[in-house]
């Protein structure tokens, strides 16, 4: 009897020592995955702990892994973590791993600015979220009307996957997209131009290198403070796979397309440029991202959890 507690002692001693010794990464199928790619075929181990992955479909089915423990790195738009650590501090922000790639996208050549858009229904990527907001924002900037007769019309009757089809085959006229909807849409049809590109009218209005966030990299909140070293070193790899992405986008592709991202390599290699990825430390991601942040205070506080994070939100 005395053995057989030791052992199970001993079992259990083992199992908290070493608990820590696999980093478990949780990857979005579709764009926000693709900088990890280089990550996931090159690092079998980082600092010692071994590297598994599980893919989800889109965030909701990842959010309740990382609440239960199961998963430990995650992706996933900068409202939806503001949202999570004002409720309930589970997650922390360890960095921005993707910039505003927003485009207005038309088979139409007369349209140039906003202006043009006067009278006319824009079909968008996701209400309630950075495409909506991003898009008021701009279109108020510009002194129009949302919604009215004489201004803009916003319209969300499609869902996101059916808008390219949709325009493609001139159902619908004008559409707002992130990649890498835009370049499917202009590779599917040489007709297809990006009017108008969000981040460049953001920029002109935000101020000279202004951005804004989509994508973020968060961990549990209890993985990171147990973890900081061996996160760090992850954030590392990361930040170098993200090169590696930029550096070598057909390769990129290729990856994704072996991985199993849901993007073809074609449609990878050619959208990298447009898609805007960026590693931006938390350290250094506050100012952008509260810019972001900001905008869905004033259009649904409930949107973010009410308030901006604070200090702790942002990973150190």
């Amino acid at each position: 009897m005395k053995k057989l507690l030791l052992f199970l002692f001993i079992l259990g001693l083992s199992v908290s020592i070493f608990a820590e010794d696999v980093i478990r990464i949780g990857l979005l199928n579709g764009p926000s995955c693709i900088p990890a790619a280089f990550l996931i075929e090159n690092n079998k181990e980082i600092a010692g702990a071994k590297v598994t992955t599980q893919k989800f479909a889109d965030v909701p089915a990842l959010l309740p892994k990382m609440l239960k423990n199961e998963i430990d790195i995650g992706f996933m738009p900068l409202n939806v973590a503001a949202k999570v650590y004002n409720s309930s501090g589970a997650i922390v922000c360890c960095g921005i791993t993707g910039n505003g790639n927003l485009s207005l996208i038309t088979k139409s050549k007369d349209v140039k600015r906003f202006d043009d858009l006067k009278g006319k229904t824009v079909y968008v990527a996701g209400q309630g979220a950075t495409p909506e907001y991003m898009f008021k924002y701009l279109i108020e900037k510009n002194e129009i009307d949302v919604n009215a007769r004489d201004g803009i019309v916003l319209s969300f009757s499609i869902p996101t996957a059916q808008i390219v089809p949709q325009l493609l085959a001139d159902k619908i006229q004008y559409a707002v997209v992130p990649e890498p909807f835009a370049t499917i849409a202009k590779m599917k049809s040489k007709d297809v131009v990006v009017a108008i590109d969000l981040q460049k009218e953001y920029e002109y209005f935000a101020g000279k290198g202004s951005t804004y966030p989509l994508t973020v990299l968060v961990a549990r909140k209890g993985f990171a403070e147990k973890n900081k070293e061996l996160l760090d070193a992850f954030l590392a790899e990361y930040e170098e796979s993200y090169n590696q992405t930029l550096r070598y986008p057909k390769k990129a592709g290729e990856l994704c397309e072996k991985l199993d991202f849901g993007l073809a390599a074609g449609v990878v290699s050619t959208s990298i440029p447009r898609a805007n990825y960026v590693f931006v430390s938390s350290e250094y991601a506050r100012k952008d991202a509260e810019s972001l942040l900001n905008l869905f205070l004033a259009n649904d506080e409930a949107s973010i959890g009410g308030k901006l994070p604070d200090d702790g939100f942002y990973f150190r």
